[in-house]
């Protein structure tokens, strides 16, 4: 079988007969290289827009999960000064009761020493 000059040249014909200086194969395998480097490339683009989605919900999921922190450290921070507010509260009607009582003995001593002198 003869050679093709042309082909020793590293010229080809393609199927529309004109004049290239791929081979048809390696033209073929290009073309496919490069419609999978675009469906790649696309794939990326939508890869990045849904990370890009998922990055703002965690994101914003963040905001709210730190809202709510405080939130949770603002109540805790009220009920222990509630806390306190009651002991000291307690305290206090504590000390009034003791006096009350006090106050009471007194009045009853005194009650008591008043019907004493009455009886001599």
């Amino acid at each position: 079988m003869a050679k093709d000059p042309l082909a020793e040249a590293g010229l080809h014909f393609d199927e529309l007969n004109k004049l290239r200086v791929l081979e048809p194969e390696v033209d073929q395998k290009t073309r496919e290289l490069k419609e999978e480097c675009e469906d790649f490339v696309d794939k990326m683009g939508q890869f990045q827009k849904i990370v890009g989605g998922l990055i703002e919900l965690v994101d914003e999921l963040a905001k709210e999960a730190e809202t709510e922190k405080m939130k949770a450290i603002g109540a805790r921070n009220l009920l222990k000064s509630v806390a306190k507010q009651r002991e000291a509260q307690q305290q206090q009607l504590q000390a009034l009761i003791a006096e009350k009582m006090m106050q009471l003995e007194r009045t009853y001593f005194g009650k008591q020493s008043e019907m004493v002198s009455y009886r001599v």
